[in-house]
């Protein structure tokens, strides 16, 4: 049995389907569907159950011989969320809760933490896991707060030998984009959000630049295709041996208008593009550079190539977003 915490969600959905593709019988979705569209993401996959958070203990308690790996991907992942007290209940405390269950009775645990824990970049985008390599690192938001906190709990326990999953990595998931993300509303990816004016001919709105070394559409990102990420946690899974905190990126930053551009061509179209001034109230912590360094997942083993923009943008518009039934 699999259990997938956020099972329901963009990411989570995904890794479900990867994991039913490949023969996976018990998987366990364990989220929050609400009243929207989100139960659209699990619509085509045979899951085992699906329960609350609230319930996830008891059914972990209740089959604790047959768990073989938890992956907690469910969050509170909106990074302009000003509850802090839910925020740290949801991804820090719950976290740190699977992690002693884990430990408790030798499962793994594979976890999403974000690349929003490097803050404005200041110090680099080095997955380095060691209790003073994260402590040198300031995220801008409450949600990296989050994620930070529990990655430096983690090497704390870590460092201090004390009782730990059978396995675990922690992933800093950079700017994903890619099928079931529709529910997300304004924390979709630029693609996501972009493709109804560009099939339709019109144009797209980015934000001006505000930096000197950026010209307007030059902020740049390391967007990676969730299909990607999927084949990276699937990869963990098969390697039990593998233990640590990643990057997930492409390991190549993009620009936004190369983003923009890429989703035109996929149309057939040419790129047109608005500028619009940033918003005052982000401009002061606005990230303009992001870009995963990879090396730490390569020489864990990982060699399967990373997917260039175009290419992943052509089939994310092309399989999902121009279809009547975009999910997958």
């Amino acid at each position: 049995m699999i259990v997938v915490t956020g099972g329901a969600g963009f990411i989570g959905s995904n890794l479900v389907a990867g994991l039913i593709e490949r023969g996976q019988r018990e998987v366990v979705v364990c989220d929050r569907l609400g009243h929207g569209d989100k139960w659209r993401n699990l619509a085509k996959h045979e899951v085992a159950e699906i329960v609350a958070p609230e319930r996830l203990f008891e059914l972990l308690d209740a089959n604790r011989d047959r768990i073989e790996a938890v992956f907690h991907l469910g969050a509170v992942s909106s990074t302009t969320e000003t509850d802090a007290d839910l925020t740290v209940a949801e991804n820090f405390s719950f976290s740190l809760a699977l992690w002693r269950w884990c430990g408790a009775h030798a499962s793994r645990l594979i976890y999403a933490s974000s690349a929003a824990t490097y803050g404005d970049g200041g110090q680099g985008f080095d997955d380095d896991g060691s209790v003073a390599g994260l402590a040198r690192l300031r995220p801008l938001n409450l949600y990296g707060w989050s994620k930070h906190l529990f990655d430096r709990r983690v090497a704390r326990l870590v460092a201090d030998r004390a009782p730990r999953p059978e396995q675990w990595a922690g992933l800093k998931f950079f700017n994903v984009y890619g099928a079931n993300e529709y529910h997300k509303g304004e924390m979709r990816s630029i693609v996501a959000k972009s493709y109804a004016n560009a099939a339709a001919r019109e144009p797209v709105t980015l934000f001006r630049s505000h930096h000197p070394d950026y010209a307007d559409g030059g902020q740049m990102r390391d967007f990676v295709p969730v299909d990607d990420c999927v084949a990276v946690m699937l990869w963990l899974l098969d390697n039990p041996e593998v233990n640590g905190l990643f990057n997930l990126g492409t390991g190549r930053a993009r620009s936004f208008a190369d983003l923009v551009g890429a989703l035109f061509r996929a149309l057939g179209r040419e790129p047109n593009i608005v500028y619009v001034e940033t918003p005052v109230e982000i401009r002061e912590n606005y990230q303009y550079f992001t870009q995963a360094e990879m090396k730490r997942l390569a020489a864990a083993g990982y060699d399967r190539p990373f997917t260039p923009l175009e290419e992943g943008v052509t089939r994310y518009v092309q399989d999902y977003l121009s279809k009547p039934d975009p999910y997958r």
